[in-house]
């Protein structure tokens, strides 16, 4: 059972997810992994009732560019012999997400920027309209000092050797469930960034803006939790 305070009062599943891509760029490049865990909440109670992952067929003619392969250890190879279409990942997706469910991942907006592209051009993007989404990377920022890698979420919150930040997606999903429940019973306040989700002032934010996410600011240092400025 996992612990996730008032969170587990507002909705009836929670779907925690994780891609590696071909590059950074959403509209050009393409999710090559796909990772989820869905954990159910019934009666307050919060269990993993889903563990999903998959390499993605890529578009024909492209490849896993070197560096890529190089961090996730993912290869054009294993995807030709491993990987399955992008519609039968999106009509899985599709089976993961009902009315009631809240989307979480760290560093969210890079995430959810490529599911949409992945959705909008294999399956039904309408599937992610009226979900509200968490981005645990601007919680982070709120609790520690930089630098805000999961690597050192999973330092801070001493789960070290339960869990590991390895750039493969299911890894670093089950690391984020990790560090969600120690979020939430270090301070039960993760209800307050829902739809919040954080940017560096000197940078901005990264592409196209989320319609149901809230934007804000969030210097490194902060004087009070984002939602409260």
């Amino acid at each position: 059972m996992i612990n996730l305070g008032q969170i587990a009062t507002k909705y009836r599943r929670l779907v925690l997810f994780d891609t590696e891509t071909t590059g950074l760029d959403f509209k050009r490049d393409e999710i090559i992994e796909f990772s989820a865990v869905v954990v159910d909440i019934v009666d307050g109670a919060a269990r993993v009732t889903q563990e999903y992952d998959n390499l993605i067929q890529l578009t024909p003619g492209n490849t896993v560019p070197p560096m890529i392969t190089q961090l996730t250890g993912i290869s054009t190879q294993d995807i030709l012999q491993r990987g399955i279409s992008k519609e039968q990942v999106c009509r899985d997706i599709a089976d993961m997400i009902r009315e009631d469910t809240l989307l979480l991942a760290y560093n969210a907006h890079f995430d959810l920027s490529f599911l949409f592209y992945l959705l909008l051009r294999n399956g039904d993007p309408t599937i992610l309209k009226g979900k509200d989404k968490l981005d645990l990377l601007t919680v982070y920022k709120d609790r520690r000092p930089y630098p805000h890698k999961l690597c050192n979420a999973i330092e801070a919150y001493d789960l070290s050797g339960k869990v590991v930040n390895s750039h493969r997606a299911i890894d670093d999903v089950l690391a984020t469930v990790a560090v969600m429940e120690a979020m939430a019973l270090e301070k039960d306040d993760l209800c307050h960034y829902i739809n919040l989700f954080g940017y560096n002032p000197k940078y901005g934010i990264d592409g196209k803006p989320i319609g149901s996410v809230t934007y804000k600011a969030q210097p490194y240092d902060p004087r009070a939790p984002l939602y409260q400025l």
